[in-house]
């Protein structure tokens, strides 16, 4: 009798390790399934080109409010904003007040 029970011990075990293996084959085969499935995403703009074009955005913006502050807030000339010299006397005044 006490063979008998661990005879269904074993073949219960052997029934649990079989679940077990199939299970994980299930979960590769739904990775696996759901890897295939995936949409390849193409994009219309590349990376780079985005980070090219973040870069000139943002200078054109800060090109257009130096110009927009100069000339329109300032009274001066909205080209002056470009010249060297035009830097130059700000920061002369800036220091000047220290």
């Amino acid at each position: 009798m006490a063979n008998q029970i661990s005879q269904e011990k074993v073949q219960s075990r052997e029934k649990v390790k079989m679940k077990e293996q199939g299970k994980k084959i299930k979960k590769q085969a739904t990775s696996e399934e759901k890897q295939s499935n995936r949409r390849v995403r193409i994009r219309l703009i590349p990376i780079w080109l985005r980070l090219i074009l973040i870069i000139i955005l943002f200078s054109a913006s800060l090109a257009g409010g130096l110009m927009v502050g100069y000339g329109v807030m300032g009274d001066g000339k909205a080209k002056d904003v470009f010249k060297k010299e035009t830097w130059t006397h700000i920061i002369d005044l800036v220091k000047e007040d220290k």
